[in-house]
Order: C-alpha cells, then structure tokens, then sequence
C-alpha cells in the first residue's frame, strides 16, 4: 500500500536523533551490565507528594473515575486561579479562563492548533524544547528562531525578537525559566517582548513550566501576562510535571483570554477530551497544600546546580553559563575539536554517560545538554567520568 507519509505538514519534522533515542540506547547498555549515569532526561527524580498520593487514592474510592467537566474539575480550576493570585497577582476567572489539559504538550498543541492559520509565524527564541517546532508544523506553522548567546546566558533580547517579526508572524512564544539552558528572563526582557507584542497585535504563548525553578533572587519567575495590557493576548501554560515531580500524571492547564474559550474548548476537546479524572484531585490537593514539599525540592535542584557548574568548569574545554533556573546545563564544549553528536555518543558507549547534543534544541553544533534531575552521588561519578573522556581526547 502506498502511505503518502509523510503528511506536508509532518515532512520537514526531525524523527530521530533525539532526546527519546539516547534514552533508548542508555537503556539497552544499562540492560547488558552496563553502569550508565543518565544526564539527558529532565525527569524529577524526586517521588510525587505523599497528601496528591492520598487526594488520588481518596478519589478513586470515591468512584472519581469518570469524564470531568472539559475544562477540568471546579476544585482545581479555584485552585489554579488561587496559585495565579498568590504568585502572580493575577486575577483569574476559574469559569472562563481556565482550561485542565492532558500536561502542558497538550495545552502547547492546543493553544496552536487554535491560533495558526497556515503559514503562520511562531517567533521563538533559541535554544527551545524541541517539541516546539513539531507542533507548530503540525499546526500548521512555521517556526522562527532567533538565536540566544553564551555571553548573556541565552536569555532572549527583544532587539532581536523586534527585528523578526514579519508580515506572517502570529505570535511569540516564550519558555522562562527555559528548557534547555536554565535561562530565566528579567522583568526589563519580558516588558520589552510586551511591547513588541502590543505593538504589532500579535498573542504571546508563555511555557512556565519551570516557573518554580528560579534560583537568582535577581531574575524570579514573572509570568508576562500579569504586565500591563497582556492578559488579553496572552496564553500562560503550565503543569504539575515539574513543579511536584508528576511527570507521569498528564494534568497541566492553561490560562487563556475568555474571548478565545469556544475555540479552544473544542481543539482540546479533539486532543484530549478532558485530564485524568482522579490525578486532578491529587494536583488540586498538590497546589493546595505542599508548598513545602516543592520548596525542599528547589533548594535541593540549587545544590545540584552550583555542584554540577563548579565540576564542568573544571574540565578543560568545557565552556559553562550558570543557569538561573530549571534543571539544566547548557556548556559549550567548542575548544574540544568534536561535534556535539559524536561527544555525546562515544561518551555513552565509553564512559556510560547519557547527555544530549545541543542541535535538537535548535542550537548550533558544539553545545551539550545536561540535566541535574540526579543524586548529588550521581552527578559528582557522572562527571568524573566526563573528565576522563575530556582528557581522553587529547591524548
């Protein structure tokens, strides 16, 4: 039979290489004997909370096992605006500008599939999470980078987003803190992005996933569309996944202007119907109540972070912005002579060392990922193993 895939709008879609491939190949090595150390996937290693365990079980018991409203149940979208409220100084209507989504890949594909005519523009900076330009292709769109630098810890100017709004441009995406460089925007940045999105009528998609993974007290998490004249244009996402280590629970929301609902009511309605009944009442309970649980966390990740930047900028070769925020380190590994694809390939079949090279983030060659979502004991034997591949290669 003759398929006919790919699809035009799936043709140009990269379908290997990635991030899921060398965690496949990490497994087949740690399934043979190997010793294998995994810095490539932004997975918590932390266990989810024990009062959102509880909340579930509860609800199960109850027979919590049907559909929910689509939008998600009335106790967590009062909850959800109660966190806007608390952190953002947002006020939400839990009614009409809350909407529960399958994580926050659906609430990206939702938001999407809702504002992309064909041949629409996405402005999106660079480095960024992969999915991105899958979904917005698949969408219909086109996405456009605008190249972050090492020199201001790739945290995207608005010079540079201005200069690349077109005619076809549709919208700005945004990811702070970011996915994959720990990036976190200032409050200047963010107010520059606003104006360039006022200016030229354009919606902004703010990924805030990580927005609980801020770590200077100079750059906190600020979600853009509580400035001025935003909220209108704006569509803020996020998600339990990180924040309370439930990647494995798919409930995450969006925050969306009341005048777009129907429209995206009925894309979500497509993608996913509603979110998992009962893990809603564990997020509900999960926002509500363990804060703490999130704060131990967060200064746990912060440790990680100073250890893991102090080691790699030990090792001869290795170029090494402090990250902000996230979990992630984006080195350049340049003066070391070799590609991206190859270090990170021959360091796991070598060293037993998983990390992902830099050019499915949309970055250029010569850049690594590495993530911080181990043991202190993991990341220091992890690392050790780096500086002898390093030192290898000059031999």
């Amino acid at each position: 039979m003759e398929y006919g895939l790919p699809c035009e709008k799936m043709r140009d879609i990269t379908y290997g290489g990635g991030i899921r491939e060398i965690l496949a190949r990490a497994d087949e090595l740690a399934a043979a004997g190997r010793s294998v150390l995994h810095l490539e996937i932004g997975r918590p290693d932390f266990d989810s909370p024990d009062k959102a365990k509880r909340a579930v079980i509860a609800a199960l018991g109850a027979g919590d096992v049907h559909y929910t409203d689509m939008a998600g149940t009335p106790e967590l979208r009062r909850e959800l605006a109660a966190k806007f409220k608390r952190d953002a100084g947002m006020d939400v209507d839990p009614k009409s500008e809350i909407v529960v989504t399958a994580g926050a890949v659906e609430a990206l594909m939702t938001v999407f599939m809702t504002i992309l005519n064909p041949g629409d523009e996405v402005i999106v900076p660079a480095p960024y999470f992969p999915v991105y330009d899958d979904q917005i292709r698949m969408a219909g769109g086109a996405l456009v980078p605008v190249p972050g630098t090492i020199e201001n810890g790739f945290r995207p100017q608005p010079a540079d987003i201005g200069r690349a709004v077109s005619a076809n441009t549709r919208a700005i995406l945004i990811n702070s803190p970011n996915n994959p460089t720990g990036a976190t925007s200032t409050r200047e940045e963010l107010e520059g992005i606003a104006e360039i999105a006022k200016k030229h009528n354009l919606f902004v998609v703010s990924d805030e996933c990580y927005e609980k993974f801020a770590y200077d007290a100079k750059t906190p998490h600020i979600s853009i569309a509580s400035l001025p004249g935003m909220k209108e244009r704006t569509f803020t996402l996020s998600a339990a996944s990180k924040t309370f280590s439930m990647t494995g629970w798919r409930v995450g929301w969006l925050i969306i202007p009341p005048e777009t609902r129907k429209y995206v009511m009925k894309c979500h309605q497509g993608l996913a119907t509603c979110a998992n009944s009962f893990a809603q009442a564990g997020v509900a309970e999960a926002i509500r109540s363990c804060g703490d649980d999130v704060k131990r966390m967060i200064v746990e990740y912060k440790q990680r972070r100073d250890l893991m930047v102090s080691m790699l900028q030990n090792i001869k070769g290795f170029d090494v912005p402090t990250p902000r925020g996230a979990f992630y380190v984006f080195p350049s590994i340049k003066a070391l002579g070799i590609s991206s694809p190859d270090f990170c390939a021959r360091l796991l079949e070598e060293e037993g060392v998983a990390t992902v090279p830099g050019q499915p983030f949309g970055a250029p060659d010569g850049f690594l990922r590495m993530t911080y979502c181990r043991p202190e004991n993991e990341i220091r034997e992890a690392l050790t193993r780096v500086g002898h591949f390093t030192a290898s290669l000059k031999k």
